[in-house]
């Protein structure tokens, strides 16, 4: 990815004040008659010349070319960027001042000193980076600049070209079981037919079918060639949905290191469980206020190291609703869930929302919802006792309240804080102490 961009000469501050204090000398030595005043000062203005020259000279062209490992990284977890450098310019090398340019939310530009890089050779510059917010960012471009021996006068390229990296959300392990098991959990599976070689669904044959597949009984009555249909097995059935209105929530500034977000506490949750069910054999949707999550259709079975990445790039780039309510969302849900299981990430709710959801019909077992602690995500609260400020208070009663409402309806309920593992609060929807799901 080249970056010569368009460089500029420039004194630095120094050299102005150089430049200034020549001046200045030169005008008191002509004015006084001092002969050799005027020659100090004629050397003076004439150090910055010289220095100008000497960096117009190097007509250094930094190439840069750019790798994130892994190139797609999670929140919270360390991503390394590679900076491979070559100078393409003309001269024998000086010292370039580096500054690679960041996003406020990837953290502070990181800064180099790279000392003398011939025509031709390349060196390697690294920097670790750990994304505390999802999002797709631009790392880059690389500035870079020259500056004389007696850092006088700089010669700064703006550099050009970026490398774009989409921050996922983490996906946490939920434990071995979970509320969901015995409700067509992992290895739940059951055959189309079940009643016997007759109740086998079967279709005309086609060529190039199978001969092995031929349903002789079928081909004997009806006297047309049948063939059996491929077993399909039965796949339980979950519709996730994930409270992302802004109002819902309390949502850090960009520029926080460290944002107690609860809406990237819900992202992460969904995410986690998605992946979580999706491995154990689940069909998972995933539904937000606006409706079913764009792109994401279906999470598929498989281990948790295969992670839908799709669904992950969707959830990396969800930004917060100014909705109001979740009334799209429900109805989406109860459209699409049928008698499938419903799990819901919630942040605060408003009474229409609250008897929306008790009329979602989730099939036989209960409905569960996880219910945000907003008062633990305030400034200043993480970490401490619930209820410790009048917000938290007020925000406690209206969870409680909310709780109350959904587990008189047959839901189950859990309630999670600020920093609290997802796996600890899976736990708590099957009744199972937090650290049993920690091990």
């Amino acid at each position: 990815m080249p970056g010569p961009g368009a460089t500029r000469t420039a004194l630095t501050r120094r050299g102005r004040w150089l430049l200034a204090g020549g001046a200045a000398l030169l005008g008191a030595g002509a004015l006084l008659g001092e002969r050799s005043v005027v020659q100090l000062a004629v050397f003076v203005l004439a150090l910055p010349l010289v220095s100008a020259l000497v960096v117009t000279r190097e007509r250094f062209r930094p190439v840069v070319a750019r790798s994130v490992d892994p190139a797609r990284a999670r929140r919270g977890e360390d991503a390394e960027v590679s900076l491979e450098i070559a100078s393409a310019g003309r001269g024998p090398g000086a010292t370039w001042l580096l500054a690679e340019q960041l996003p406020p939310a990837l953290g502070t530009d990181r800064r180099f000193t790279l000392a003398r890089l011939p025509v031709g050779r390349r060196t390697v510059l690294r920097y670790r980076l750990q994304p505390c917010r999802r999002g797709r960012y631009a790392l880059g471009p690389l500035r870079s600049r020259v500056v004389d021996p007696f850092g006088l006068v700089e010669r700064s390229n703006p550099g050009a070209g970026t490398t774009p990296l989409l921050v996922v959300p983490r996906v946490q392990p939920l434990g071995a079981a979970g509320p969901l098991d015995g409700h067509g959990g992992e290895g739940s599976r059951r055959s189309i037919a079940v009643h016997g070689e007759d109740d086998v669904s079967i279709r005309e044959y086609r060529r190039g079918d199978d001969l092995r597949k031929v349903h002789w009984r079928a081909t004997a009555r009806t006297g047309e060639l049948k063939v059996r249909l491929e077993e399909r097995p039965w796949r339980a059935r979950t519709t996730v949905l994930l409270d992302a209105r802004r109002p819902a929530h309390l949502v850090a500034p960009q520029h926080d290191p460290d944002p107690a977000d609860s809406l990237e506490w819900a992202v992460e949750a969904a995410a986690s469980i998605a992946v979580a069910l999706g491995g154990r054999g689940h069909e998972v949707r995933l539904v937000t206020e606006a409706g079913e999550l764009a792109g994401s259709g279906r999470v598929p079975a498989g281990p948790l190291g295969g992670a839908p990445e799709e669904l992950l790039d969707r959830l990396a780039t969800l930004v917060p609703s100014s909705r109001t309510d979740l009334a799209p969302g429900i109805e989406v849900v109860r459209r699409i869930a049928g008698d499938g299981q419903v799990v819901c990430v919630l942040g605060a709710l408003g009474p229409e929302d609250v008897a929306d959801l008790v009329r979602v019909r989730s099939g036989p077992s209960a409905g569960l919802a996880v219910l945000l602690d907003l008062g633990s995500f305030l400034p200043g609260v993480r970490g401490s006792r619930p209820g410790t400020s009048a917000a938290g208070t007020t925000l406690a009663d209206q969870r409680e309240e909310v709780a109350g409402v959904l587990r008189a309806a047959g839901w189950r309920v859990a309630v999670a804080r600020a920093g609290e593992p997802v796996a600890a609060v899976w736990a708590a929807l099957a009744g199972r102490p937090a650290a049993e799901a920690l091990r």
